[in-house]
Protein backbone atom coordinates (compact mmCIF):
# COMPACT_ATOMS: atom_id res chain seq x y z
CA UNK A 1 0.00 0.00 0.00
CA UNK A 2 1.16 3.54 -0.92
CA UNK A 3 1.73 5.54 2.49
CA UNK A 4 3.17 8.82 0.79
CA UNK A 5 1.50 11.21 0.65
CA UNK A 6 2.18 15.22 -0.25
CA UNK A 7 5.78 16.92 0.63
CA UNK A 8 5.58 20.54 2.36
CA UNK A 9 7.89 23.10 1.93
CA UNK A 10 8.65 26.07 4.25
CA UNK A 11 10.95 29.23 3.64
CA UNK A 12 11.96 30.20 7.12
CA UNK A 13 14.63 31.77 9.04
CA UNK A 14 15.39 28.95 12.06
CA UNK A 15 13.67 26.30 13.96
CA UNK A 16 15.21 24.95 16.79
CA UNK A 17 15.73 21.15 17.55
CA UNK A 18 13.17 20.93 20.16
CA UNK A 19 10.85 22.19 17.66
CA UNK A 20 11.67 20.32 14.96
CA UNK A 21 11.28 17.16 17.31
CA UNK A 22 7.97 18.33 18.27
CA UNK A 23 7.43 18.66 14.26
CA UNK A 24 8.41 15.02 13.48
CA UNK A 25 6.39 13.25 16.18
CA UNK A 26 3.37 15.27 14.53
CA UNK A 27 0.96 12.29 13.48
CA UNK A 28 1.07 11.55 9.37
CA UNK A 29 4.49 13.13 9.35
CA UNK A 30 7.32 10.71 7.88
CA UNK A 31 10.48 13.45 7.81
CA UNK A 32 11.18 16.55 8.72
CA UNK A 33 14.52 18.01 7.40
CA UNK A 34 16.16 21.76 7.81
CA UNK A 35 18.67 22.95 5.61
CA UNK A 36 19.64 26.40 3.88
CA UNK A 37 16.34 27.70 5.48
CA UNK A 38 14.10 25.38 4.15
CA UNK A 39 12.16 22.90 6.05
CA UNK A 40 11.02 19.92 3.96
CA UNK A 41 8.51 18.03 5.46
CA UNK A 42 7.04 14.58 4.31
CA UNK A 43 3.82 13.19 5.76
CA UNK A 44 1.89 9.89 4.94
CA UNK A 45 -1.56 10.48 3.07
CA UNK A 46 -3.95 11.98 5.13
CA UNK A 47 -6.96 14.74 4.96
CA UNK A 48 -5.19 17.18 7.41
CA UNK A 49 -1.24 17.46 7.14
CA UNK A 50 -1.26 20.71 5.78
CA UNK A 51 -3.37 22.21 8.63
CA UNK A 52 -1.39 20.32 11.27
CA UNK A 53 1.46 21.55 10.04
CA UNK A 54 0.27 25.17 9.87
CA UNK A 55 -1.14 24.91 13.19
CA UNK A 56 1.77 23.96 14.57
CA UNK A 57 4.24 26.73 13.19
CA UNK A 58 1.25 29.05 14.35
CA UNK A 59 1.09 27.60 17.89
CA UNK A 60 5.57 27.86 18.05
CA UNK A 61 5.12 31.25 16.83
CA UNK A 62 7.70 30.23 13.47
CA UNK A 63 7.91 33.10 11.27
CA UNK A 64 7.84 32.22 7.55
CA UNK A 65 7.96 33.14 4.37
CA UNK A 66 6.49 31.11 2.22
CA UNK A 67 4.51 27.69 2.32
CA UNK A 68 4.28 25.13 -0.58
CA UNK A 69 3.21 21.40 -1.15
CA UNK A 70 3.87 18.96 -4.06
CA UNK A 71 1.76 16.10 -4.24
CA UNK A 72 4.08 12.93 -5.10
CA UNK A 73 5.43 12.50 -8.48
CA UNK A 74 4.93 9.02 -10.39
CA UNK A 75 8.93 8.43 -9.79
CA UNK A 76 8.03 9.07 -5.90
CA UNK A 77 5.61 6.08 -5.78
CA UNK A 78 7.58 3.76 -7.86
CA UNK A 79 10.09 4.59 -5.99
CA UNK A 80 8.39 3.39 -2.60
CA UNK A 81 6.88 0.57 -4.06
CA UNK A 82 10.22 -1.11 -5.85
CA UNK A 83 12.83 0.72 -3.91
CA UNK A 84 14.32 1.72 -7.43
CA UNK A 85 13.92 4.98 -9.52
CA UNK A 86 12.31 4.90 -12.71
CA UNK A 87 14.65 5.37 -15.71
CA UNK A 88 14.14 6.49 -19.35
Amino acid sequence: MISLGETITIELKSISSSQLLKLQSLPNIISAHYKDNLLVIKSEKGKNNLASVLSFIQDEKIRYDKIYTELPTLNDVFLELTGKQLRD
